[in-house]
């Protein structure tokens, strides 16, 4: 197997104190993560130097007022959730730099006093970010699936020329990432992902048909954003992260097994040659992973951080179970756009479903009909030349703008078919 750059070693141990930059700091995952940083504040070890959020400037003002970083960035220039309305939020006698929009992101995510970039905005708007870290040659706590599901290969090369190096903080890779540790690639057979099943796991064909926004966004082992609540209903979450692990680790479709883990305790799985698979083994706290790739290759105290000591006897059986691909095709639908390289419209259609679903403007079980349909429709997107033909930024900006076309026009057909 092919680790997306290398596996981080103590010779990429970043110095103390570690300097970071947080995309999507308001989010769920922003939001853990800051947990965890507060936890260790007075310590020395780490600094935030930069955050950036999507329009809940309400809640990015009071980060940044406790902070006090020297950069923030929103998505909108103007406004009422602009540079300046979200500077009138701020404490008079803090001044931070403040800039706007993907080139803003992107700029915050290159910046030369930052070594350490958390990835961590909702779909498609992280991956200017996500490049951009890459191309600068940081050390990358990546939440953001999308990143690699939209320009797994950009990334991949990226990552190669420029020496970042990206650590997985989603619990399922971080789990597949520690599992292997100190593992001969040749003596790994399969990566299995495990899934909660989400809340409708028992639910007939007739049920499913009838679920509700409110019903979906009730998980029955997390507390996460409404867009991945409801991917992990649906299992389109588990596709997503059948892509990101081929892209992190080199493997194909085949070699990434899927296992409805009900409990959420086993987060995923590695199994090797001999016939012996290795665990890992949490509460279904993100805390966990977030504390492992802002520490690593050290391990910081749980009593310290909060996160809860998994306690076996509680816990209990642990049950296994195959996911049903008839009720829940998404699992499926994304093996399918990753074989016929039509995975930036896998995701454009996905978002835009989930957000009509959350609207109440769409069906559940439309979901995948539309992504299935989007599929249909558009073609795979044309291979862009080899950077040592064009050049590596040239390559870059052609790519992303490749995708970023692909997803455009994934998005309209969508609404299009909502619509109509």
């Amino acid at each position: 197997m092919n680790y997306i750059s290398r596996i981080p070693g103590e010779g990429d141990a970043l110095p103390f104190p570690r300097r970071l930059a947080l995309m999507g700091c308001t989010g769920s995952i922003g939001g853990s993560s800051l947990r965890v940083l507060e936890a260790w504040q007075n310590s020395g070890r780490f600094v935030v130097q930069a955050l950036a959020a999507g329009r809940n400037i309400a809640r990015l003002a009071e980060q940044a007022a406790r902070w006090r970083p020297h950069w923030l960035a929103v998505l909108d220039r103007d406004g009422p959730t602009g540079i300046n309305a979200l500077r009138r939020l701020l404490p008079q006698d803090y001044h931070p730099e403040i800039l706007s929009g993907p080139e803003g992101f992107a700029a915050l995510a290159s910046l030369d006093d930052v070594d350490m970039v958390l990835s961590a905005q909702s779909g498609a708007a992280g991956l200017r970010a996500t490049a951009a870290a890459a191309a600068a040659g940081k050390f990358i706590c990546l939440a953001n699936k999308e990143s690699l599901v939209l320009a797994g290969a950009l990334i991949r090369r990226l990552c190669s020329l420029t020496g970042a190096v990206i650590f997985p903080v989603d619990s399922e890779h971080c789990a597949l990432f520690e599992s292997m540790l100190g593992r001969r690639s040749k003596d790994i057979a399969k990566l299995v992902l495990t899934a909660s099943g989400g809340p409708f796991r028992s639910f007939g064909a007739e049920a499913l048909r009838h679920v509700r926004a409110e019903d979906a966004l009730k998980h029955p082992c997390w507390s996460m954003g409404a867009k991945i609540t409801i991917d992990s209903a649906t299992l389109m979450n588990k596709g997503l992260e059948i892509i990101e692990a081929c892209h992190l680790y080199g493997v194909s479709a085949e070699d990434v097994e899927v296992v409805v883990h009900p409990q959420s305790i086993i987060h995923s799985l590695v199994e090797f040659t001999d016939g012996s698979l290795i665990a890992q083994l949490a509460v279904p706290d993100m805390r966990v992973p977030l504390a492992a790739g802002f520490s690593w290759p050290y391990l910081l105290d749980g009593r310290v951080t909060g996160i809860e000591k998994l306690s076996l006897v509680k816990a209990g059986a642990l049950t296994f179970e195959e996911p049903d691909t008839e009720r829940f095709p998404c699992l499926n639908l994304a093996r399918r756009a990753f074989a016929e390289g039509r995975t930036v419209a896998l995701n454009a259609a996905n978002e835009i479903a989930v957000a009509r679903f959350l609207a109440g403007e769409l069906a559940f079980m439309d979901i995948p009909v539309l992504v299935d349909d989007i599929l249909t429709q558009t073609a795979r997107m044309e291979e862009i030349p080899e950077p040592d033909v064009i050049g590596v930024q040239e390559w870059t900006l052609r790519t992303l703008d490749a995708i970023e076309q692909n997803d455009a026009h994934a998005r309209a057909l969508a609404s299009a078919w909502c619509a109509s």
